[in-house]
């Protein structure tokens, strides 16, 4: 019985973190946590080639790394997947963020953007745990698309902004 408790509250405990860690990752990076988010809104498949395309092989040297039977490799197998990880929650939170400004305009509220991050964040959450799908297909893309998306965002690669096309005036009327 012990078990299912400790199951249970790591459960509990971790849905309380996840969205206090993207809140806090939005507080203190609001430039790149931005920048992801308006690239996850624009070019989300781009997001998630450029992640699945880094994420590979990263995911492959790391795997190396940490089979090694020497601590300090190990130990810099274990920093990369670290630096990997909280990458892919800057780029969560990016999607926080851009979920919590669609759920504030749905609903047609005017609440604070932290009331609006707050609840995309635990819309994500939530959509996470669902069993299958989300475990399965939300988890996996999600990070992927997270990780393109801040990898995009601490570089600076923006969307082009398209602009309306140019007029040009007809002959007679730049005469007349």
């Amino acid at each position: 019985m012990a078990d299912v408790y400790a199951v249970f509250g790591t459960l509990i405990g971790l849905g309380i973190a996840y969205p206090g860690m993207l809140t806090a990752w939005w507080l203190m990076f609001p430039r790149i946590v931005g920048r992801a988010s308006e690239r996850l809104e624009h070019t989300p498949w781009r997001c998630l080639a450029i992640g699945a395309g880094l994420a590979l092989p990263l995911g492959i040297v790391i795997a190396i790394l940490l089979a090694q039977p020497y601590g300090p490799v190990q130990f810099v197998g274990a920093t990369f997947l670290f630096l990997s990880l909280a990458a892919a929650t800057l780029g969560a939170s990016g999607l926080a963020d851009l979920m919590g400004r669609r759920l504030t305009s749905k609903v047609g509220q005017s609440g604070s953007s932290l009331t609006g991050f707050v609840r995309g964040a635990v819309a994500l959450e939530l959509a996470s745990a669902f069993p299958g799908i989300g475990w399965f297909l939300l988890i996996p893309l999600g990070t992927v698309a997270a990780f393109g998306a801040s990898t995009f965002a601490v570089l600076g690669w923006m969307p082009a902004r398209k602009t309306a096309p140019v007029i040009e005036p007809a002959l007679g009327q730049a005469l007349g």
